[in-house]
């Protein structure tokens, strides 16, 4: 079933039950199935009216909001191909997906910097108000809503299962992005899976505010929502995150390892270290502990927690046991979907691993280490780039993940090592994989980020942002326990791999400064070049803040 057929599917068994909730000015508007197949036709109904046709690409440019989901079910419902991008994306990325996905119209929602992306939006696009203050456009949303004449000339829309969908654009973390197509098929095959293995229902809830425009969202949120008929709840800013999460009362709570990083310091911060430890270690005591922690976060009704979209600690996913959440860790990619490795259900055994291939997925490993992976969700290729789609997959129809792992032999755990393009030559001579460095690295409870750089360099060196915490405490005292950390770390590692310092650097990463894709990725590419002249002989087991080199 398409999406679509999901809308007409609830609209008609369950037409009152209050799917989407969004909130708009501290007042919640809400959205019925019968409601939001209503506005779904008039919407189809007025890019018909635009001229627009079947197979035409419509991009969708806003943060995650109701319209988001409704403009999303109408391009489907119209017979046309969605190309999301991210709120967060700047104009030369804006500008570059539209003209690669030859979109001829947009839906404009709230963006992060409106401004900043206004320049990759050309005048030659139709342009459609989603309704929230942001960049200026030919039509509005209310406009399109209330705009009903042309709906009784609409005819059903019934897609082949192997028809485009949406063109997936990933996060461009090595170059330009590029736009994974994504079938009906694909889509339907993986939500369908992960509503089985998650045991989704219609009594669950989510809080839908990671990116829509990323596989994650879109599948494990949207997709798995149509399928299950789960009800969705939206944030209105970041200011109001708490709060909104609060009221949503989540029962399935979707995150990323920055934001769980958050936090554990708000728990931290609010209780104290010591006092917390002791605490959650006093019988009778620790239940009430936990129970309080989880009410703070707004996830006292959660039944699953998860991760995804980058590397967590195995340290972090430890802490949150003892505050009674486990944390259940996914591996995924857009080409396939999402679905594809995870500790789900969550199994204690499995820590320290992305998790098991989940079921229906098949996977072998390459002599050389590499991830060779086929599903029914994978997808088509790359969109206008058939030389990356060859180079992607193997002669058996195996698409090359990029990232090299260990498969445990007895349990089926899956450990990521590294990425194929991230392994790297220092002056030695020898390879370095540097994420399984990082992971012991990030143990230490002062870093929220940190990068391994060492291409033709004198010794891996790592780059580290620190947290807001540590921001704060006297830095001989962080110095202290970094180098702690560098030296148990570097007694675990080959001579050639052993880091030769770790560099505290000035300015935070973040998309805006094209440090980190706006799935909040590190560019590692990007930090190498910017470090390399500056940090490529630094060695002998040194912690040292960025400031201190350039006084210098």
């Amino acid at each position: 079933m398409t999406p679509v057929d999901w809308l007409n599917h609830w609209a008609k068994k369950t037409p009152n039950k209050v799917f989407l909730h969004q909130p708009k000015n501290r007042v919640i508007e809400t959205h019925t199935w019968q409601q939001i197949q209503k506005k779904v036709e008039n919407i189809s109904a007025f890019l018909n009216k635009l001229g627009l046709k079947r197979g035409d690409k419509i991009a969708i440019f806003a943060k995650n909001c109701a319209e988001w989901i409704i403009a999303d079910l109408a391009i489907v419902r119209s017979g046309m191909i969605s190309v999301p991008i991210y709120p967060s994306a700047n104009a030369e990325t804006v500008k570059y997906v539209l003209n690669h996905s030859e979109s001829k119209a947009v839906f404009i929602g709230k963006l992060d910097s409106p401004e900043e992306a206004k320049a990759g939006v050309d005048n030659s696009i139709l342009s459609i108000s989603m309704g929230y203050e942001s960049l200026d456009c030919q039509f509005s949303w209310e406009d399109i809503k209330q705009d009903s004449t042309s709906v009784s000339c609409l005819v059903p829309y019934e897609p082949e299962l192997d028809d485009l969908m949406t063109l997936s654009y990933t996060s461009g973390s090595t170059g330009h992005p590029k736009g994974a197509m994504i079938s009906f098929r694909a889509y339907a095959w993986a939500n369908n899976n992960i509503t089985k293995i998650m045991e989704f229902c219609p009594e669950d809830r989510m809080l839908s505010y990671l990116p829509l425009a990323h596989i994650t969202e879109r599948c494990f949120v949207e997709g798995a929502a149509y399928q299950a008929n789960m009800t969705l709840y939206f944030t209105e800013s970041l200011e109001y995150f708490v709060d909104d999460l609060m009221f949503a009362k989540p029962t399935v709570f979707l995150s990323v390892p920055r934001l769980w990083s958050l936090f554990q310091k708000k728990i931290v911060d609010s209780i104290g270290d010591k006092k917390l430890n002791f605490l959650l270690s006093t019988p009778f005591i620790s239940a009430v502990i936990r129970k309080k922690i989880q009410r703070g976060l707004g996830l006292e009704h959660t039944r699953i927690v998860a991760t995804g979209t980058a590397p967590i600690s195995p340290h972090l996913l430890s802490w949150y046991q003892r505050v009674g959440l486990n944390i259940c860790e996914g591996w995924g990619m857009t080409e396939n979907c999402i679905y594809a490795i995870g500790n789900m259900p969550f199994n204690q055994a499995f820590l320290g691993s992305i998790g098991h291939v989940l079921p229906g997925c098949e996977v072998k490993v390459s002599k050389a280490g590499e991830l060779l992976f086929k599903s029914g969700g994978l997808f088509d290729g790359y969109y206008k780039n058939e030389q990356a789609t060859k180079e992607s997959f193997t002669i058996d129809g195996f698409f090359k993940t990029g990232d090299l792992v260990k498969i445990d032999e007895v349990t089926g755990a899956v450990s990521i090592l590294g990425r194929v393009k991230d392994n790297f030559k220092t002056a030695k001579g020898k390879f370095v994989s540097p994420i399984p460095i990082e992971k012991k690295l990030a143990e230490d409870k002062h870093i929220e980020m940190l990068c391994i750089i060492g291409s033709g360099m004198a010794a891996p060196i790592a780059l580290v942002v620190l947290s807001e915490g540590a921001s704060n405490k006297p830095r001989r005292q962080v110095a202290n326990s970094l180098n702690e950390t560098l030296i148990k770390v570097n007694k675990q590692l080959e001579s050639h791999e052993k880091v030769g310092a770790i560099v505290v650097v000035d300015e935070a990463w973040t998309p805006e400064n094209d440090t980190l894709t706006p799935t909040l990725k590190i560019k590692r590419h990007v930090l190498h070049n910017k470090y390399f002249n500056l940090f490529g002989e630094l060695k002998g087991q040194v912690v040292l803040w960025e400031s201190d080199l350039n006084d210098e």
